[in-house]
């Protein structure tokens, strides 16, 4: 009995590892993509009557185009003009690799 409780443990331990390991890396995106993505979101089609805040998680798909994971912001409008302004729009920076998601805080002011 002793012997089969120790091997339990041991498996739960491997399965741990592995999902803890699964996980997709998140970065910080380079002054290049951000500055891309900025003129994307240009001229929103709605009145902004303050200053928006989002937090916008990508990757890149082998296209070079970027795919939305998520928008967090308290503004349901803002998450769906974001997502669908970035969305399979291809940008010239290229990166590798494409496993990769990427985190960038956006802020749309008013004008």
């Amino acid at each position: 009995m002793k012997r089969v409780s120790v091997i339990v443990m041991a498996a739960f331990f491997l399965c741990a590892s592995l999902v803890s390991a699964a996980n997709t890396p998140v970065k910080k995106t380079d002054r290049k993509l951000s500055d891309e993505i900025g003129v994307l979101l240009k001229d929103p089609s709605f009145k902004i009557e303050e200053d928006i805040k989002a937090q916008v998680t990508f990757t890149l798909n082998k296209d070079n185009e970027i795919v939305v994971l998520s928008v967090e912001s308290e503004s349901v409008q803002v998450e769906g003009y974001i997502k669908n302004r970035l969305n399979y729009q291809k940008v010239k920076t290229s990166e590798k690799n494409s496993m990769i998601a990427y985190q960038i805080p956006v802020r749309i002011v008013q004008e």
